[in-house]
């Protein structure tokens, strides 16, 4: 993230605002992935899941998200599913729309179809392909989004190529590099980001890492980062992996990134995986790199994260009052409270740099 992002996103916090949303805009997805969060039935806190919402179509749903949108006016909009190219029609609608409001917009798909012929040349937005390793594991997990149809489908585009990293993967020495030596040297990859796995409390699933792995996984990226400059993750991001964020709580993602499900009304918490993520075992990127900023000291003393949860507290003293003032109870989209467990110290006058 660049300086005046970071201030921007302040800013927003200050007023008790998050400053990312991210929207499930389709409960459809022609994909059925082994260990998919979205469609895990603890997804939206238990009693329905992403299927069973209503979810809309055509210009009910252009509408609706640049609704959700006009109203929270966030700085960064991830766009996922489902599969967002399920609805490309309302994509293509949509996206100019997004951008020309000054968001930063990312689009998550599988690439299982083709993708707008002016999305390279759009400014401020990012499409990530998710890959999940090489081809034999790929194809088998992601039919009918194959590495055939991948490359058919991204000729012409820039893409982010993001691959999670699983048991499964680690198994086998130079599985990573492997990965890097296949799509890095393509025209159509801007930029390759990996996380790992993130399982919910009490899963036993094959595609945990296991301690030993993940310390493996860490090594490896810090290693083929030097390798391949295509591999966009600083070596303080990666090195996060080793000491996620132990809750909710403690995530900067999970505290400044507001999620809607499909019906753009049902709000998954406490994160994006929703149900109760094991977050010991948190592999999210995202999360790792906000992480990072907040782990960053000024001037070697103050770390970045005491400001940021100071300014939490403020912003969300800011929403209850001027809730309070206007008659209302403080709305559903502000910044979740944080516990009182610990003396900060509250910026003044002088912005974190």
């Amino acid at each position: 993230m660049r300086t005046h992002q970071i201030l921007q996103a302040w800013g927003k916090i200050l007023k008790g605002e998050p400053p990312s949303l991210s929207i499930e805009i389709t409960r459809e997805c022609p994909l059925k992935c082994p260990g998919c969060y979205a469609y895990d039935d603890a997804h939206l806190g238990g009693g329905q899941t992403l299927r069973d919402l209503n979810d809309r179509r055509g210009q009910a749903l252009v509408d609706g998200v640049l609704e959700v949108v006009d109203r929270l006016k966030p700085l960064h909009l991830s766009i996922v599913g489902g599969d967002p190219l399920v609805r490309f029609r309302e994509l293509e609608l949509l996206l100019p729309q997004l951008l020309a409001r000054g968001i930063h917009v990312q689009v998550v798909t599988s690439a299982f179809r083709t993708m707008g012929p002016t999305w390279p040349n759009l400014d401020r937005l990012n499409v990530v392909v998710s890959i999940d390793g090489l081809q034999p594991e790929h194809d088998l997990r992601r039919a009918p989004a194959t590495y055939e149809r991948i490359l058919k489908n991204i000729v012409g585009q820039r893409v982010t190529v993001h691959c999670t990293i699983t048991g499964q993967m680690m198994k086998r020495p130079g599985y990573l590099a492997e990965f890097l030596e296949f799509w890095t040297p393509r025209p159509e990859i801007k930029k390759v980001w990996f996380s790992m796995f993130t399982p919910q409390i009490g899963d036993r699933m094959p595609e945990i890492l296991g301690p030993e792995e993940r310390a493996r996984a860490i090594a490896d990226m810090m290693q083929l980062r030097k390798q391949f400059p295509k591999l966009d993750m600083p070596a303080v991001v990666i090195q996060q992996f080793a000491s996620p964020p132990q809750s909710p709580q403690d995530c900067v993602f999970a505290l400044t990134t507001q999620t809607f499900s499909a019906d753009l009304k049902t709000s998954i918490t406490p994160c994006q995986f929703g149900g109760n993520p094991d977050c010991s075992s948190c592999g999210c990127l995202a999360s790792m790199g906000l992480a990072s900023i907040a782990d960053h000291k000024l001037a070697g003393i103050l770390p970045v994260g005491t400001i940021f949860k100071a300014s939490i507290k403020i912003g969300q003293r800011r929403a209850s009052s001027g809730a309070k003032n206007n008659g209302q109870h403080p709305a559903n989209d502000t910044l979740p409270i944080l516990p009182s467990k610990e003396k900060v110290c509250v910026p003044t006058e002088q912005a974190p740099s």
